[in-house]
């Protein structure tokens, strides 16, 4: 595609060269440059493209998209100066690949906690629909039954277009998809029109991103703005700002308020959960085998969704009821020794307490709650969920979640500030497998382990980025083998 083409609609401050040549690729990686490419110099937090320009030019780069002026560059290659590369990038990205999404049905869910869980829930009830669904989240990317793995939430804005493009080939209908603050902040998805958009809550976290609340509610509002339909939980404190800031259709559901989608008639057990609510003015009962109240806002917002893509409320009951499950998402794993484990992705104060809640619900013994929270991320939650922990807990195990570049035992320093103001008896076990250890070797019969933090996740991040294999399921299992 020629350079002027994919420039269609982008705002420049200034052009350097010919426009008009030809695009064989496109890349923000100046390890992937190949001859012909379109090098989009992103500044990220610890790198900045522009540092890597002239190596890309090396390596056949023809253009390169900038945000400041580069110096020692062939007078050859086109350059391209614009006010934000990222947001660039991203409608570059859609012409590049002819707009891939817009042949498809994109249903964004954001929030705090629950979208993982909550596109599950939709893409379970697509299938039962025999529409074929691609799934882009924390755990995996899915077009129709493959799987790919995912490093983040939300693609960058070439990478999901990409993938867009292999959905489109694979004929999918309809793309649910994960939409993290940061991605909106980092305008990853800028340029993609969704057909419904879902917002689940909005509680304390990712402030070492955003500094402040307000700017975290500012970025997940964003998505109300390119959406058809706005999925709204009308029970949470910023569902009147995002209901202000939407511009298409509003559809609320909630448990507590007046909503389009009202659970009542709440039924709540170890095993899962059954609830009634009036859809389309037909009283409909629906059961999900996944406890917790928060699961029932999970899965009206499901409902809602599922709803605005026309999917027969009878499908929508039928496709829950057979959710067995999301991984690392209040994942049970029996003893045979008579306790159970519960490990969960809780890693913000309310996903927390919404665990440690819906447990004390049912439990018949004790709870032992096994947690810690990662480095280099937001300081101000790791007192806040020491004392969460220590108010809903029999006994406490503060270990390493990703400690990253801080020193571990200062992280659980920070969190025992927080346990210290309960009764709560505990102890701090650096080493995250054997903090799991200790809680098993402590259960008894009747007992609920909760390890919660890192959910799905089969890694451990430490300084320097290194990376070693870890899952809380497999360590779980191995000392089971062992009883």
């Amino acid at each position: 595609m020629k350079l002027k083409e994919l420039l269609g609609h982008i705002s420049y401050e200034r052009i350097q060269g010919n426009i008009d040549i030809d695009i064989l690729h496109l890349s923000y990686d100046s390890r992937q440059i190949e001859p012909g490419t379109l090098f989009f110099c992103i500044k990220g937090f610890q790198v900045d493209g522009h540092e890597y320009a002239k190596d890309a030019v090396e390596k056949g780069a023809v253009a390169l998209l900038v945000e400041k002026p580069l110096l020692m560059i062939p007078e050859e290659v086109t350059i391209i100066q614009v006010e934000n590369t990222r947001e660039a990038m991203a409608h570059i990205s859609a012409n590049f690949y002819n707009h891939p999404s817009a042949t498809m049905n994109l249903v964004g869910v954001t929030g705090t906690n629950g979208k993982t869980t909550t596109t599950f829930l939709i893409s379970a009830v697509l299938k039962e629909a025999n529409r074929k669904a691609g799934l882009i989240g924390t755990i995996q990317n899915q077009i129709g039954e493959e799987c790919v793995p995912s490093d983040r939430t939300t693609p960058d804005s070439l990478d999901l277009q990409r993938l867009f493009t292999q959905m489109k080939e694979k004929e999918v209908d309809d793309v649910i998809m994960e939409v993290s603050s940061h991605s909106l902040a980092l305008d990853r998805v800028a340029g993609c029109h969704f057909k419904v958009g879902v917002f689940t809550n909005l509680t304390l976290d990712h402030l070492d991103f955003h500094k402040t609340m307000e700017a975290y509610q500012e970025a997940k509002a964003q998505l109300f703005q390119q959406c058809d339909y706005a999925v709204i939980n009308v029970d949470d404190p910023a569902a009147e700002y995002m209901i202000k800031k939407t511009t298409g259709k509003v559809l609320t559901f909630g448990i507590d308020k007046d909503a389009d989608f009202k659970a009542y008639d709440l039924t709540i057990t170890a095993d899962g959960v059954s609830f009634k609510v009036d859809v389309e003015e037909e009283t409909r009962e629906f059961y999900l085998n996944i406890s917790g109240k928060f699961s029932v806002y999970n899965a009206l917002a499901a409902i809602g969704a599922c709803i605005c893509l026309g999917i027969s409320p009878t499908v929508i009951q039928e496709g829950l009821k057979k959710v067995k499950g999301v991984p690392g998402r209040f994942q049970r794993i029996l003893s045979p020794l008579g306790y159970d484990v519960i490990i969960d992705y809780a890693h913000a104060p309310d996903g927390l307490e919404n665990i440690l809640k819906t447990v004390q619900e049912f439990v018949k013994g004790r709870m032992i709650t096994v947690f810690g929270c990662g480095g280099d991320r937001d300081k101000s939650k790791r007192p806040i969920m020491g004392e969460i922990a220590g108010r809903y807990s029999d006994f406490c195990v503060l270990t390493s979640d990703n400690p990253r570049s801080e020193d571990p035992i200062q992280i659980l320093n920070e969190i025992e500030v927080g346990i210290q103001k309960t009764d709560c008896p505990y102890t701090k076990i650096v080493d995250r497998k054997q903090g799991i250890f200790f809680a098993l070797q402590e259960a008894r019969p009747d007992d609920i382990v909760i390890v919660a933090g890192k959910g799905h996740e089969n890694y451990q991040i430490f300084d320097q980025g290194r990376r070693i294999h870890f899952d809380d399921a497999e360590v779980v299992e191995e000392y089971m083998r062992e009883e």
